[in-house]
């Protein structure tokens, strides 16, 4: 597995540079999240905090891996992944959590920055698929992942189980 670079990774934009976060990033992590969630008009909905993304992103066992976009030196935005796995084609994929470039730095290729180096870490990896989700009201995002070469499986659709329900489900299993 390729790790990312703790260096700042140059990029074909100007004055635009990619990193690995790390556990200093993890208040500037939290930022973002809370950022992309007013974005997507859930601002109530966050309940990470400091201690948990620092424990999940950093610890023993890492749960997902952060690339930080800075442009002239400043925090423009992020992007969260992990790994899944595609049974029909017996490889790993890259799942983008969430992508999330401020507002007065879009429109400069950040967005474009983060999902070609997520493509290349996809690649470098051997992943069979990099995979997303978006909300189908969100037309400008729509319309830039299109015009990046994504495909909608608009037949697709995303099941969750959370809270009191995944609760639920989980004390039917056998102890």
């Amino acid at each position: 597995m390729t790790a990312l670079p703790t260096d700042p990774i140059a990029t074909h934009r100007p004055g635009v540079t990619l990193r690995a976060a790390t556990r200093d990033d993890v208040a500037l992590i939290l930022a973002f999240i809370r950022e992309l969630a007013e974005y997507e008009r859930e601002p109530d909905a966050v309940h990470a905090d400091e201690t948990l993304l620092a424990s999940n992103l950093f610890g023993a066992t890492p749960g997902a891996e952060v690339v930080i976009a800075d442009v002239d030196g400043r925090p423009a935005g992020f992007a969260l992944f992990f790994h899944n796995f595609s049974t029909w084609l017996g490889r790993r994929g890259l799942y983008l959590e969430d992508l999330f470039v401020r507002p007065e730095f879009r429109g400069r290729g950040v967005g474009q920055v983060l999902m070609t180096h997520l493509a290349k870490l996809a690649v470098e990896r051997g992943c069979g698929r990099f995979e997303w989700s978006v909300l189908d009201w969100n037309t400008p995002a729509i319309d830039f992942y299109r015009s990046l070469g994504a495909t909608g499986m608009d037949e697709w659709t995303v099941q969750r189980l959370t809270g009191e329900a995944l609760q639920k489900l989980a004390a039917q299993a056998g102890s």
